[in-house]
């Protein structure tokens, strides 16, 4: 029986393997880090998947969605703002929030894979080569 995810419909640009790059100077490793220091939150991680499972969702919506209060919703939002990877529109008095960088809902299916292989393989009894 074949498990694998069908392929996303949206993907990030083509860039050059990673085993082809050079080496992360610190710079961009201190980057990259501050990058998922962002991401690394339930919070934010929750609002992102209700973006990508709604496209477009308002701050009650959302605030709905996560059980938060409209003011921490949008102090989240915010930061993720802040990294160009949401945009927003106003629509008289709602705001409305959308995922603006595709990399990113590759990056979260790809969490939950390594997620739930790791679940996977920790929950089955261990090999021990008998």
């Amino acid at each position: 029986m074949n498990t694998k995810k069908p392929a996303l419909e949206i993907c990030c640009p083509p860039k050059p393997a990673l085993k082809d790059r050079p080496l992360l100077r610190p710079i961009q490793a201190g980057g990259l880090a501050a990058m998922f220091k962002v991401l690394a939150n339930d919070t934010r991680l929750r609002l992102l998947h209700a973006l990508v499972r709604a496209h477009e969702m308002c701050v009650t919506d959302l605030t709905a969605a996560v059980a938060m209060k409209p003011q921490a919703v949008s102090n989240q939002l915010q930061r993720l703002s802040d990294l160009g990877i949401l945009s927003s529109r106003r629509d008289g008095n709602s705001i409305f929030y959308r995922l603006v960088d595709p990399c990113v809902t590759a990056l979260l299916d790809q969490g939950l894979c390594l997620m739930e292989d790791a679940n996977d393989r920790t929950s089955q009894p261990a090999f021990n080569g008998k």
